[in-house]
């Protein structure tokens, strides 16, 4: 965040003044005015929160999602536990909408396997509320399927300061260039 900062040109303003407080005022102003933009900007740069709390936080939300992936990836049955009990997961499939015991039941073949599905995060953004209970995120997934694209919004629990995904929406990335392509292989499937 870059703050232009103009501050009044004291020399170029009326001759230093004898009378009493003259310059001394004007001087005044001036470091009212640079102390209220420093702490505007200050501010704005981390609107209710500490840069390092920010930084951490979201370390520790990364920590939480790329060890969800693992989950899945060793075929490990902790990856529903990270699944809010009312949580949602949606699929790559216009039928594919679980709670998350319904996607439990659904994914348990996979889960016999040495590993269900492997996601690895590309890249991911994570966002959250001031107090920290609620946090949003999308991220790029590299898979058997090619590159995926998904978000959510997690929570996190106050019982034991770790999170739970409340919503999670996974959708394969088509560009733009082969969209009408997909879009006909789409119709043709379903019979249109």
């Amino acid at each position: 965040m870059q703050v232009i900062a103009r501050f009044p040109d004291v020399t170029a303003a009326a001759p230093l003044s004898v009378e009493p407080g003259g310059f001394v005022k004007k001087m005044r102003t001036a470091l009212a005015l640079a102390a209220t933009i420093v702490v505007m900007a200050a501010a704005a740069a981390a609107p209710g929160q500490p840069a390092a709390a920010d930084t951490a936080f979201t370390a520790r939300v990364n920590a939480f999602m790329d060890e969800w992936h693992a989950d899945a990836a060793h075929a490990r049955l902790a990856y529903f536990d990270k699944i809010a009990p009312d949580g949602v997961y949606i699929g790559t499939d216009k039928t594919e909408r679980w709670t998350r015991d319904a996607f439990k039941t659904w994914a348990a073949r996979f889960f016999e396997r040495p590993s269900a599905w492997s996601f690895t995060a590309r890249h991911r953004n994570v966002a959250f509320t001031p107090d920290l209970s609620v946090i949003w995120f999308d991220e790029q997934l590299d898979s058997a399927m090619g590159v995926l694209q998904a978000s959510g919004v997690m929570r996190s629990r106050a019982t034991d300061g770790g999170f739970e995904i409340v919503h999670y929406q996974l959708s394969i990335a088509v560009p733009n260039a082969v969209q009408p392509k997909v879009s006909e292989l789409i119709k043709d499937s379903e019979g249109r």
